[in-house]
């Protein structure tokens, strides 16, 4: 797989196996969706390969911090981010309720959290709930939930609202903001 736009564009990263990783005709028409996001900061939540991440950093987000269970997953992110010499971004090797506990803890604040979790397992939603009821997501702050299309996800959770969604075959984009 391939970094698809920005400054680091046309760059490999590997993906681990046994992930389903966001096709590029999804990861190209989130940073359509999102635009500019020059000095945001970006949480990616699930990230397997980190593909997501990077690609934001790519686009020149100014903070990324990658968060994934998986140790298989954590030392790929790190592997990618090493072949492309960004060794300065951490990587949370923690369970997701864990991880976003620990961030709201710090008082550490996202304008843009991503969330790609294993489809068919209820997790959207539940990370969804856990997002929605720390204060991680930063004023006017968004959160993208990529799920299947059979997912039923709410319409609000706690401050987040959803506003938008854009359908890719059986994935979904689901776009939430921040009420507060």
């Amino acid at each position: 797989m391939r970094i698809i736009s920005g400054k680091y564009k046309g760059r490999l990263i590997k993906m681990p196996k046994g992930i389903r990783p966001t096709q590029n005709k999804v990861r190209k028409a989130l940073f359509d969706i999102l635009g500019d996001i020059k000095g945001l900061s970006f949480l990616e939540l699930f990230a397997g390969s980190g593909a997501v991440g990077i690609e934001a950093l790519s686009k020149g987000a100014k903070e990324v911090v990658f968060v994934e269970e998986d140790r298989r997953c954590v030392e790929q992110i790190k592997e990618n981010l090493k072949l492309i010499g960004l060794l300065s971004y951490p990587v949370m090797a923690l369970d997701i309720a864990k991880a976003l506990k620990n961030l709201a803890e710090k008082k550490k604040n996202f304008d843009i959290v991503f969330l790609d979790p294993p489809y068919y397992e209820g997790l959207a939603k539940k990370t969804l709930q856990n997002l929605g009821a720390c204060d991680i997501v930063a004023p006017n702050g968004f959160v993208i939930v990529q799920h299947f299309k059979k997912d039923d996800l709410p319409e609000a959770s706690g401050d987040l609202v959803l506003f938008k969604q854009a359908k890719y075959g059986d994935t979904v984009l689901s776009f939430y903001k921040c009420a507060r």
